[in-house]
């Protein structure tokens, strides 16, 4: 039996440290992470490839369910995914495994009240940016990479993965910036 640790953020000037810690400490032997959005499954490669390599009796342990994922039906198939694979998931805060015969209602729950807590953020996001417009004092996000420098590495024969590394960031934003001048 193997426990694999896996931490998850949001955005690229997150840090999952602090995850990765409690990760060690649970006895994690195999950590992997990544900095990618929980709304969905689409780009989370990390979690793929531990879903991929569970063995039967291996435990995939994440801090807290949002880690997993924010959308109720993309936990539970995660879940049900590392089930199919005799693997169990335990979520450390609060502390429920599927191991027991309540872990998969709990889960249940716990991915109905995730989703619920990212509707109510974009919600208030959206109220907000709202009220901002409403002052004049909204004006967008802050462009976070180099456009021109994104494009220019690629017209050079830079691939996606490489861009992404010099520039700090995920992939998925090199191809926004590379399908967004396309248009």
């Amino acid at each position: 039996m193997t426990k694999i640790g896996y931490a998850r953020v949001s955005t690229v000037d997150q840090d999952f440290e602090i995850q990765q810690q409690r990760l060690h400490a649970e006895g994690c032997q195999i950590i992997r992470s990544e900095k990618v959005s929980g709304a969905s499954r689409e780009g989370r490669t990390e979690l793929a490839t531990i879903i991929e390599f569970l063995r039967e009796g291996d435990e995939l342990i994440v801090t807290r369910l949002d880690r997993l994922g924010r959308d109720t039906r993309d936990v539970l198939n995660i879940v049900h995914e590392c089930e199919q694979r005799g693997a169990f998931v335990t979520i450390l805060d609060p502390h429920v495994s599927t191991r027991g015969e309540m872990g998969q209602v709990i889960l249940t729950v716990l991915g109905m009240v995730a989703q619920m807590e990212r509707r109510f953020i974009k919600e208030r996001q959206r109220e907000g940016i709202h009220r901002a417009k409403s002052a004049g004092k909204y004006k967008g996000g802050a462009i976070r990479i180099d456009h021109q420098k994104v494009r220019d590495l690629s017209a050079s024969g830079i691939g996606a993965t490489a861009i992404a590394q010099a520039i700090g960031c995920s992939r998925m934003q090199v191809y926004r910036v590379l399908n967004s001048n396309k248009s």
